[in-house]
């Protein structure tokens, strides 16, 4: 080799290296599909009367500042630090007379792309007579991904989303291309597979791993419901919530443990994907912790899998850019 080979050959080895180095991860990539955001200077939320710890503003700066710093994920030799790079804005079940601005207001976050709030499902009446004029008014809306209404309130009662007009509404959102969030009381789980099986074209998400109960002591009802759910291929599940069931200051990962293990044998890894439920966690917990607690029980899982709950389920079932 002469001169000239050995320069050219050094170049190609150095840009070859500095190539790999700037294709080397520095963050262990995390998507918040379950991201709730209020201004109560803007909304209405009726069911903060009975929490009164969370009657504060929650904002995009806030939310910043409790994702600042993260647990490490330890994944193929590497330490990498996590980051919430995209998120999913769940709607906060305001004044239903609210349920236009609060998606105009979330859609226009999403636009401004200043924050990592990418797409929202929003709030909304399947039942009502005016559900049709509302919910087209976003069909093709790149950033209205669902909508999901709360069915687990104390003036909702069992059996609800087994109305005709509800399931109606539900199939609707389906031909619009848009899903539909399920969060339900855990004794009703088996209403939920009903509802899916009424409405075969629409995609759902199962909330807060059907909210089981942390603190309860028997969990066979539940476990034995959940898997039945999971039995319908068009709905996932968000590893999310259970935390805020806890007994502040006395939960432990062991206690959650068990939950979350059962959530991922029966939807399996494909079909789970992790939700924050900022700042309702903080009700037990900060953010921070809530993620390093559920790293913690699935760390020993396959990096592949750990990728799909924590991120790539999300990119794919929400299509996030």
């Amino acid at each position: 080799m002469n001169r000239r080979e050995f320069l050219a050959a050094s170049a190609v080895a150095a840009s070859t290296t500095l190539a790999a180095a700037q294709e080397k991860p520095t963050v262990f990539p995390i998507v918040d599909t379950h991201q709730h955001l209020w201004d109560l200077k803007k909304f209405t939320l009726p069911w903060l009367a009975k929490n009164e710890s969370l009657k504060n503003d929650y904002l995009p700066s806030d939310y910043a500042e409790a994702t600042a710093k993260l647990c490490t994920f330890k994944l193929g030799g590497q330490s990498l630090p996590g980051k919430i790079v995209k998120s999913v804005y769940m709607e906060v079940d305001v004044d239903p007379s609210q349920q236009n601005h609060e998606a105009e207001y979330v859609i226009e976050l999403c636009k401004a792309g200043k924050t990592p709030t990418m797409a929202a499902v929003i709030s909304g009446r399947p039942a009502s007579d005016e559900f049709k004029k509302y919910i087209t008014a976003y069909k093709g809306n790149k950033y209205v991904k669902g909508l999901r209404q709360v069915l687990h309130g104390d003036g909702t009662p069992k059996g609800y989303c087994l109305d005709p007009k509800f399931i109606k509404g539900v199939q609707l959102l389906g031909e619009l291309g848009m899903s539909y969030d399920i969060c339900i009381r855990p004794g009703e789980l088996l209403d939920a597979s009903k509802l899916i099986d009424s409405c075969p074209d629409t995609r759902f998400i199962l909330d807060h791993c059907g909210n089981a109960n942390v603190q309860a002591k028997d969990h066979s009802q539940w476990k034995r419901d959940i898997a039945e759910v999971a039995k319908r291929k068009q709905v996932v599940c968000k590893v999310s919530g259970i935390i805020a069931s806890g007994k502040p200051g006395e939960w432990t990962s062991d206690q959650l443990a068990p939950i979350v293990k059962h959530v991922l044998e029966v939807f399996g890894s494909d079909r789970v994907m992790f939700g924050g439920d900022w700042p309702v966690c903080t009700l037990t917990a900060p953010l921070n912790v809530w993620i390093e607690t559920l790293y913690l029980i699935v760390h020993d899982c396959k990096e592949e899998h750990l990728r799909k709950l924590f991120h790539d389920n999300a990119v794919k079932f929400y299509a996030l850019s």
